[in-house]
């Protein structure tokens, strides 16, 4: 097994020791460009807001560089996956978050303390451009939903052809995709003439909604990681963390 890692640059560390200590060939091509946006949100928001959600480990991180890591105390937390919420604990806050069985948005709506949410107010930290799934589902609970957009994410300039021979040539047949966004930019840039050989590989989905995205892409020999946290990966290539 050869491993290629595609999170954003300095996200695949975890992953780098865990397959290191394993002995366990990697390769490192980030497929996907984090990057802070001007977007503010002003404290008498924060002040009115009941809950804050939080989509993904990105929403934390550039979210504690705006609030220069005060985040207020009086919200209740709900995060989108355990990386998610292992983010948020690492600055002291206890975040609900999606159930072991769907790491997800899906999930995260399926718990009880998002059942009775009229005339609460959240506030969605996410990137540019996210789904909409949860404002909406929310919002027909009788919630009054709003977003934060600290984070846009963008597509990596790299030579298609180039970038894929040095895959083939490393010997890479397991892929690590971590979101969505990171998939679709994987098979963009992989060229027609090497899509069998990407078939061919085992992709490493973090959730059933990116498991499906893949499927409709061509793509055949999928495992469902149900997240897309280091131990959940680890486990979905059949090893466990030492």
């Amino acid at each position: 097994m050869k491993v290629l890692l595609t999170r954003p640059l300095g996200r695949n560390q975890a992953m780098e020791e865990q397959l290191s200590l394993s002995d366990v060939a990697y390769f490192v091509t980030p497929l996907l460009v984090v990057a802070e946006t001007t977007e503010e949100l002003d404290s008498s928001s924060l002040k009115h807001t009941d809950n804050l959600l939080f989509i993904s480990t990105n929403a934390v991180d550039f979210s504690a560089q705006k609030l220069r890591q005060q985040f207020p105390q009086h919200c209740h937390y709900f995060a989108v996956g355990q990386a998610t919420a292992d983010s948020l604990a690492q600055f002291n806050i206890h975040a609900y978050t999606s159930p072991d069985t769907s790491q997800d948005s899906e999930g995260l709506l399926s718990l009880p303390q998002l059942q009775n949410v009229e005339n609460q107010t959240f506030v969605i930290v996410r990137g540019v451009g996210g789904r909409e799934e949860l404002a909406a589902q929310l919002t027909a609970r009788g919630a009054q939903v709003d977003y934060w957009q600290v984070y846009q994410r963008i597509a990596p300039a790299l030579n298609g052809h180039d970038i894929c021979q040095q895959w083939k040539s490393f010997g890479i047949d397991t892929i690590v995709v971590t979101s969505g966004e990171i998939l679709s930019n994987l098979v963009d840039l992989v060229p027609k003439e090497s899509f069998a050989w990407l078939r061919a590989c085992h992709i490493i989905v973090p959730s059933n909604r990116v498991e499906m995205q893949a499927k409709a892409m061509g793509l055949s020999h999928i495992t469902n990681a149900n997240g897309a946290n280091t131990q959940a990966t680890l486990t979905s290539l059949g090893l466990n963390l030492l």
